[in-house]
């Protein structure tokens, strides 16, 4: 690491689930964590379970597609932590539905949290990464990219991510920033489970039942995400940018 940039990062959507897995993980490999996320309880109560384990964190409460919210956010996580050198871009929200009954506004909405939220998110933290000559962008996209029935807007924001992915590899990497996508595959977390009861499965059964499509023979659980996020941030993996991972127990699943 050049100069010894700050050991500070910033994961949105950190109040539950995967974010909430990445964020413990990296303060528990010492980086300062700024967990941002629409729920200021949710992102209070992350960044208060990594404290009591005697790690720093900061819950600011966003919505990651507002501009203004943005810069007010990085700037208070600069302010307080300090310069932060890494960002998950794991912000996300599902407005599923087949293409005939999906309305503007659920499109628009996935478009905005997925990828306005990232472009803005990183637009802003870059400055910090690009000052210590040190940085490190992980986006989350998901096997959904691939096509999956009644996500058209999901799908594509989530596709789209990985063009912004490899397009930001080029741009920064000259300024010592790596960016890459980690793609998950069906992950136990409360928005699978809402899946679960949308379609009225028994989220055990429903678990379950994709178990049987994985070739691991068992669901994702979030720390298999935040696990791969650790090695993406690491100074080992500076040579690793660009790439999008697949995370799925199998090549696509």
């Amino acid at each position: 690491m050049p100069n010894s940039p700050s050991r500070v990062a910033i994961v949105t959507g950190a109040g539950r689930g995967i974010g909430a897995a990445i964020a413990r993980k990296l303060a528990g490999d010492g980086f300062a964590v700024g967990l941002l996320d629409l729920d200021e309880a949710n992102a209070k109560a992350a960044a208060d379970a990594i404290v009591a384990g005697g790690g720093k964190a900061l819950a600011v409460a966003l919505d990651v597609s507002d501009a203004g919210q943005v810069a007010s956010a990085v700037q208070t996580v600069a302010d307080e932590l300090g310069p932060p050198t890494v960002l998950v871009n794991n912000a996300g929200i599902i407005r599923d539905n087949l293409l005939f009954k999906m309305s503007e506004g659920d499109w628009d909405a996935v478009m905005g949290v997925h990828l306005r939220g990232a472009f803005l998110m990183s637009r802003a933290v870059q400055k910090h990464m690009t000052e210590q000559g040190w940085g490190r962008i992980v986006n989350l996209s998901s096997t959904s990219a691939l096509g999956n029935r009644g996500q058209a807007n999901y799908a594509t924001a989530k596709a789209g991510l990985q063009g912004f992915t490899k397009t930001l590899a080029i741009e920064l990497g000259q300024f010592g920033v790596t960016v890459n996508a980690i793609a998950p595959g069906f992950i136990a977390t409360e928005m699978t489970a809402a899946t679960a009861e949308r379609v009225g499965m028994p989220f055990e059964d429903f678990k379950k039942a994709a178990a049987q499509q994985i070739p691991v023979r068992r669901v994702g659980e979030p720390e298999d995400i935040a696990n791969v996020a650790g090695f993406l941030v690491s100074d080992g993996a500076g040579f690793v940018s660009g790439q999008v991972i697949y995370v799925a127990g199998g090549p696509r699943a």
